[in-house]
């Protein structure tokens, strides 16, 4: 024989206030992290480009102090020595982090406007030495690392 419910028996599980509660609680707390995760994201790719910047620019400097010690005359790589592995870098050319390329084009530095402009990860200046990143992003100040 079944017994009747009483009016006193508790059923268990979340009514649908409940759960649409919680729904909220977790929007609100997503919409504080995802900005957040955003901005580590940039701050990430913009180290490994300053690491990689600083890399290449210890090589370029190794290379004008090799060129002096060997020949008597300091000189910069080219940009083909600079994209030939084993010349100047010991491995190839990272990909800039922003752009995903290792490609590194010609560029004439303008400490006052400098170019950013292209497709390549990598813009460089032979006749300074002058290697920098090209980002295309806004609010990254590439030109000042």
């Amino acid at each position: 024989m079944k017994k009747k419910a009483s009016k006193h028996t508790r059923r268990s599980g979340f009514t649908l206030v409940e759960l649409i509660a919680v729904i909220i609680v977790l929007a609100i707390l997503a919409g504080v992290a995802v900005p957040k995760y955003f901005d580590y994201t940039a701050k990430a790719r913009e180290s490994a480009t300053k690491a990689s910047l600083g890399n290449a620019r210890s090589a370029i400097a190794n290379f004008y102090t090799n060129e002096a010690l060997q020949n008597g005359t300091a000189a910069y790589p080219t940009l083909l020595q600079l994209e030939t592995t084993g010349t100047v870098l010991e491995q190839a050319f990272p990909p800039n982090p922003f752009n995903n390329s290792s490609d590194v084009q010609a560029a004439t530095w303008n400490a006052t406007d400098p170019p950013v402009t292209g497709t390549a990860g990598w813009n460089y200046d032979a006749s300074v030495g002058r290697l920098w990143a090209n980002t295309d992003t806004a609010g990254v100040d590439e030109n000042e690392w």
